[in-house]
């Protein structure tokens, strides 16, 4: 069966975490299903399997991962409603988080066995699409060792921040959850968390690098056109249907 490398890419704006979330699920449960039935079916009877990418933003959320600690979120039900945000726990990797407006919240519903089949140059991927994306605005980032995500300061590490975090689910290589890339986020709702169970090391935005609010929309196309050219992948717009 001949690999499917293009990508179509949606644009869900501002939606609930929880909406969006069960669209990944629609989207990733539908290629695993083609997936089950290709095992089954003769070679040339195979489906080639759909990628998508999702970017988006999330009213006020904090979603706690699957190997996550409850205590790493600061604020009982009180505070979460006095805050205004929501809170969920998830099934991806990771530990607790923030989303919010002024964030580019990506999904990839990637199937790997179209690109290749290692989670771990998945998530460099990714990170190095941000990577990239930030050295358009002079802004210099890079990995930990040992910590997933996006930092500045990550050499010297004088004082280390995170300015994008991830965490994802894979199965039989399809890919769901991604990246959280702060671009104009109020970053006083990561003193509510230890975020991502990392209490020594600070978490910043693009905005407050620069000094001054930058477009979304002109870092999403960015963004976009590393995307592509890392997995080697076109990307077509989908128009973005009310209700799914």
């Amino acid at each position: 069966m001949q690999k499917n490398t293009d990508i179509q890419f949606e644009h869900l704006g501002l939606i609930d975490y929880k909406e969006a979330w069960d669209y990944q699920d629609k989207l990733f449960n539908a290629t695993l299903d083609i997936k089950v039935q290709n095992r089954a079916a003769a070679p040339d009877a195979q489906l080639p399997t759909p990628n998508y990418l999702l970017f988006c933003q999330h009213p006020h959320v904090y979603t706690l991962g699957k190997s996550g600690h409850e205590e790493h979120l600061l604020l009982n039900q009180e505070g979460l409603k006095a805050k205004g945000a929501t809170y969920y726990k998830i099934n991806r990797g990771g530990d607790i988080t923030y989303h919010g407006p002024g964030q580019i919240v990506g999904y990839p519903i990637l199937d790997l066995e179209n690109y290749f089949t290692d989670i771990h140059k998945y998530l460099r991927f990714l990170e190095e699409a941000i990577i990239l994306t930030l050295a358009e605005y002079g802004v210099e980032a890079g990995r930990i060792e040992g910590l997933t995500g996006v930092w500045l300061d990550h050499v010297e590490q004088r004082n280390p921040r995170k300015i994008c975090a991830m965490g994802v689910k894979c199965s039989r290589w399809v890919t769901m959850h991604g990246f959280a890339f702060n671009i104009n986020t109020d970053l006083d709702y990561f003193n509510n968390i230890v975020p991502c169970g990392i209490s020594d090391k600070a978490v910043t935005s693009l905005a407050k690098e620069l000094g001054r609010e930058v477009p979304l929309a002109e870092v999403e196309e960015k963004l976009l056109k590393h995307l592509g050219a890392l997995f080697g992948a076109k990307i077509t717009t989908a128009a973005h249907e009310e209700g799914h």
